[in-house]
């Protein structure tokens, strides 16, 4: 737990400034749009079948062929780029689609869906989730 009694998970302590699923109604809260988001992954589950990977709840490996679904904390990278015309949820798009090429591009995106865990954590976290990009 963190200050308050609010439970935040290990990537949520780990990327610093993300909030906690688990806070519901306070300033900056994402807990309603996260759970509201949650019975559209199991319809995406249920129509796409092992089409889709949702990491790490399917593995840290993500299988050829396959699409994959990760949770992703725009504010990593939003101050990286000028917001210039967006608005603040076009601009958080817009910064995790850039990152993301950037990464692809370079090579370095396998090493962010294998962030750096002892095998205990990485156990929890198969459980918790992970915000991809933290390392």
């Amino acid at each position: 737990m963190a200050g308050g009694g609010v439970v935040r998970r290990l990537t949520e302590l780990r990327a610093g400034s993300a909030k906690s699923v688990f806070h519901f109604d306070c300033q900056g809260s994402v807990a309603k749009s996260t759970h509201a988001g949650l019975p559209w992954l199991q319809f995406i589950r249920e129509r796409c079948g092992d089409r889709v990977h949702f990491w790490p709840f399917d593995g840290w490996e993500i299988p050829a062929g396959r699409s994959v679904l990760a949770e992703v904390y725009p504010a990593l990278w939003m101050r990286q780029f000028p917001a210039e015309d967006r608005t603040s949820d076009q601009h958080a798009a817009f910064s995790v689609a850039v990152w993301l090429r950037s990464v692809d591009v370079d090579g370095s995106l396998p090493r962010f869906f294998n962030p750096l865990l002892e095998p205990q954590a990485r156990k929890k976290v198969e459980v918790e989730g992970w915000i991809l990009g933290v390392i």
